[in-house]
């Protein structure tokens, strides 16, 4: 038996499953690589069952938590949107059924309550009516609106089908995505978060300063009916003091966004389908503003003054979460011990390695306590003994689909072909980057100098990514800790501008590469791993 259907073998005898979860019928069999195959795929799908198993009957829509069922969520929806792409994607579903669920929740959205097009945070699952998140927030929320709507337009692009069901699928969510009225929420030439019919704009939130509605302004401006003006993201997002940061922590620049980067959701949210990787502006890379973010937040975690609270290679992640006080948003400037499985799962693409240290140590050491049916609880502060009995929609849904983004890119490679994307970020100035040639992708662990480099597991081999500028050939050497040239990976070979990828295979230990094209030479020192040491 292996090892992930031992796992979920375990889950039916002791109630979290049933044998249908186990064995479903329509899955196909698809080997996995290795054992850490199987520790992604058994926490990917465990966790996409949230938005399945566990989805509202009447709406179809994502409970915004296990506790309140019927109070469903319209951005946990649009992240549960993905995952469904995924689930249909890696055969956990069928196409057939994906589309036929899809089809139940956009007929909802289509009747629920709305304001100026825009949905508001919380509906009422079996009526489609608002329920207020707050005194005066019972109308729309442009913030939630924009993930529920970014989901859509992933669905919209991955189910290109000629059938039917799924031809109408894309014509319906063209439709409610063009109904968004982007432009009634700019008020005084600043873009606005909530609007409601009986308290106007008493929230008084103008969406500013680097967090995670950054996703709000691309579509904002990407609209084809109602379009901000690039000038409102101008004086609206960028004018905040946790706008521009350009501080160094634990000596990782960070160009934008508060002291010490603030809650890890900030890398997750806006880049479910944005890869960020081809995303540059005057101001930042953003593949290097999410990565130093990241790698900033676990830096933190592993200070030695906080191994107070059981923090460790294989604990570490801070967000916004559950916690033993109800909920709050932790960051190393706001830390109680409280640790969120999904800060580090959802940095999969960042910290592959990091993170994976993350997963097996929360799954083989903290067990039943911290993984249940729907996988990693919200969240659990060690230090107090305190486990969160609770799944929450926002936080599973980036797990799922920050997970595939590692393992095949799929959410990356749909919103990079999802046209209104594209125009919403080139009117915010941001352009596919012009890399130059050496390695990109990574940042040294701040206490070795290494970049940590793991096998990808489903590809069985180490991944290396570079890029080249320029019509001049490169040779890709690698060195050992004595100097001594193991292994030519590239020998003058030419290729296109852009980022570029090599497979190979080398023994575990401690390696510097060296990427020579004409003139320009980069040496890095990466540390290969066959296996991921929690420790």
């Amino acid at each position: 038996m292996k090892f992930h259907q031992k796992v979920l073998f375990l889950f039916w005898i002791t109630g979290w499953l049933t044998p249908g979860f186990a064995q479903p019928a329509n899955e196909s069999s698809q080997p996995l690589a290795n054992e850490y195959s199987e520790y992604l795929e058994t926490v990917q799908k465990a966790t996409f069952r949230y938005f399945w198993d566990f989805a509202h009957p009447v709406s179809g829509l994502a409970p915004e938590r296990t506790a309140t069922p019927n109070i469903v969520t319209t951005g946990g929806t649009g992240f549960g949107i993905m995952a469904i792409v995924t689930a249909a994607d890696r055969r956990w579903v069928t196409r057939a059924e994906a589309v036929q669920q899809l089809q139940k929740m956009v007929g909802f959205l289509e009747k629920a309550d709305r304001f100026h097009g825009a949905w508001p945070h919380w509906l009422d699952g079996n009526s489609g009516k608002v329920v207020p998140f707050s005194e005066h927030d019972n109308g729309g929320d442009l913030v939630e609106t924009a993930f529920l709507v970014n989901g859509l337009l992933s669905a919209r692009t991955y189910f290109d089908g000629s059938t039917a069901p799924e031809k109408d699928l894309r014509q319906r969510i063209d439709k409610l995505w063009r109904e968004v009225e982007w432009d009634w929420y700019v008020r005084d030439g600043k873009l606005f978060w909530h609007w409601s019919p009986n308290h106007a704009w008493r929230m008084n939130h103008a969406i500013r300063g680097h967090d995670e509605t950054f996703i709000t302004y691309v579509l904002a401006l990407g609209s084809p009916t109602h379009a901000i003006k690039p000038e409102v993201y101008q004086n609206t997002y960028k004018q905040s003091d946790h706008y521009a940061n350009n501080q160094t922590y634990f000596g990782y620049k960070l160009p934008l966004g508060f002291p010490m980067g603030g809650p890890l959701f900030f890398t997750h949210y806006s880049y479910l389908s944005l890869d960020p990787r081809l995303m540059q502006d005057e101001q930042t890379n953003y593949w290097q503003q999410n990565l130093h973010h990241t790698l900033i937040n676990r830096a933190h975690c592993l200070q030695p003054r906080q191994a107070m609270f059981g923090y460790g290679p294989g604990n570490w992640g801070l967000t916004a979460s559950d916690d033993y006080n109800f909920y709050d948003a932790h960051s190393p400037t706001n830390d109680n011990g409280t640790i969120s499985p999904t800060a580090a799962l959802s940095a999969f693409p960042y910290t592959p390695y990091y993170s994976m240290q993350v997963l097996r140590n929360l799954y083989l050491r903290e067990g039943s306590r911290l993984f249940g049916p729907y996988g990693f609880y919200d969240a659990y502060n060690k230090g107090l003994n305190w486990y969160s009995n609770q799944y929450l929609a926002i936080d599973q849904g980036p797990i799922v689909v920050m997970m595939e983004n590692y393992r095949s890119g799929l959410l990356w490679k749909l919103g990079e072909k999802t046209p209104e994307l594209w125009a919403g970020l080139s009117k915010m100035g941001i352009r596919k980057p012009a890399y130059p040639t050496g390695f990109y992708s990574y940042a040294p662990d701040f206490r070795t100098g290494y970049i940590d480099l793991w096998k990808h597991p489903d590809r069985g081999a180490y991944v290396l990514d570079f890029a080249t500028k320029g019509s001049a050939a490169i040779t890709l050497a690698v060195f050992d800790e004595a100097g001594r040239e193991v292994r030519k990976l590239i020998d003058n070979k030419a290729y296109a501008d852009g980022m570029q990828q090599v497979l190979f295979q080398l023994p575990q230990g401690k390696y510097d590469f060296e990427l020579v094209q004409g003139r320009e030479k980069q040496r890095v020192k990466i540390s290969l791993h066959q296996s991921v040491d929690n420790q």
